[in-house]
C-alpha cells in the first residue's frame, strides 16, 4: 500500500537532477522548520545516535484518533532538513499511522542511504527510531485499559 505523503516526498525529489541540488533542498526545507523553544532542548528530548545535536519532542492533540505533532530541531543545516522530511511524513497522524510507515523503503527510493556519511545515515535511523519510540509510547497511553 503506498503513502500519498511517501510519493510525494519521492515525487519532490525526482524532479532534481543530482545530489548537489537535492542537498541544497534538503537545507531550503531545513531552514522552514518552525522554531523549537529552547526549553524543550533537553537531553530527554536529545537523539541518541546523531553525531549533531537533535532534538524531538511530541504533543498529543485529541481526536479520533488523537494525532501527533512534532517539534524538532537541529545544529546542522542538511540534518534539520533531513528532520523536516521525517516531518513531512509523520507530523499530524495517529501513533498507528506513524508506525505503519514504511520509512526504510522511502529513504531507499530517495538514495538517501548512498549518499548520506554513515554517521549521517544512522543518525537519520536514529531519528527515525525517536519518533517511533514516541508512537509506541503515545500509543500505550492511548490504549484502552
Amino acid at each position: 500500500m503506498s503513502d500519498p505523503r511517501v510519493e510525494e516526498m519521492i515525487d519532490n525529489f525526482s524532479f532534481l537532477d543530482d545530489w548537489e541540488d537535492r542537498f541544497r533542498y534538503l537545507i531550503d526545507l531545513g531552514r522552514k522548520l518552525p522554531p523549537m523553544e529552547e526549553a524543550l532542548k533537553t537531553e530527554e528530548s536529545k537523539v541518541r545516535g546523531c553525531t549533531s545535536q537533535v532534538w524531538i519532542v511530541d504533543e498529543l492533540q485529541p481526536g479520533t484518533p488523537p494525532t501527533l505533532h512534532f517539534k524538532a530541531d537541529s545544529d546542522a543545516h542538511i540534518v534539520k532538513g533531513l528532520i523536516a522530511v521525517l516531518l513531512s511524513i509523520y507530523d499530524g497522524r495517529s501513533p498507528e499511522e506513524i508506525l505503519a510507515v514504511d520509512i526504510k523503503d522511502m529513504i531507499g527510493k530517495l538514495g538517501f542511504e548512498q549518499q548520506l556519511s554513515p554517521n549521517r545515515a544512522n543518525g537519520l535511523f536514529s531519528m527515525v527510531e525517536r519518533i517511533r519510540h514516541l508512537a509506541r509510547q503515545e500509543a500505550a497511553r492511548c490504549a484502552p485499559a
